[in-house]
């Protein structure tokens, strides 16, 4: 979501092993580094939650756009 600077990454049971929790570990950092701030949900809480996903999200994008116009108005 661009506008509010969020990221949401639906991960696969390959990023909870060393390899790819190293190669997240160093694009997180990355992203963080842009101002950007990134959501990781497992592929299995989609398919187990879609709806409480679908709220979090909701939560997060709203939270993250409040904080920008409030960050845009100093």
């Amino acid at each position: 979501c661009h506008s509010a600077r969020l990221i949401i990454e639906l991960d696969g049971s390959q990023h909870y092993e060393e390899k790819g929790l190293l190669k997240d570990k160093i694009r997180t950092e990355r992203i963080e580094q842009r101002n950007l701030t990134i959501l990781r949900i497992p592929n299995n809480e989609v398919n187990k939650n879609f709806e409480g996903v679908c709220q979090y999200i909701d939560i997060a994008v709203k939270e993250s756009l409040r904080q920008s116009a409030a960050d845009t108005s100093l």
